[in-house]
């Protein structure tokens, strides 16, 4: 017996037992199984809708997985490094948002810009300051 079924059965019984609708207990009595019907209504559609809620998250998850499994696995379930290039220099970064520490080649760095992988904020590099001797290295004078 559900929720619902069980306060239709309480209904059943007040109404079976013809109490004087004028009488301040039975008032009250009516009110709260009024009441008691909201409630399982309520608990009712909640509980379908956290059904349906879990019935997406399942599939996002699986479709989440199977982005995962395209992006770090290869046959034999190490990461797939094919777009590393390991003669390219590389910089760490940090993201000013979130903290994450993230390795950039020097084309991203000349391009500008670059979104955060990790909160999704654009990162944006500006060298218009920077003079010719900071980007050689040799020390000021």
């Amino acid at each position: 017996m559900d929720i619902n079924e069980k306060v239709a059965y309480i209904r059943g019984l007040t109404d079976g037992l013809k109490l004087n609708d004028n009488d301040d207990m039975v008032k009250v009595i009516k009110v709260v199984i009024d009441l008691l019907e909201d409630i399982s209504d309520e608990v009712t559609e909640l509980g379908e809708l956290y059904d349906e809620l879990s019935e997406q998250v399942e599939e996002i998850d699986q479709d989440l997985s199977i982005v995962e499994d395209d992006l770090y696995d290869d046959e034999e379930g190490e990461e797939d490094f094919d777009d590393f290039d390991e003669d390219g220099e590389y910089y760490e970064v940090v993201c000013p948002s979130c903290g994450d520490e993230i390795c950039v080649s020097e084309d991203i760095l000349i391009e500008g810009t670059i979104d955060c992988p990790q909160c999704g904020k654009r990162l944006e590099f500006d060298f218009s300051t920077l003079s010719a001797d900071d980007i050689n290295g040799e020390p000021e004078e």
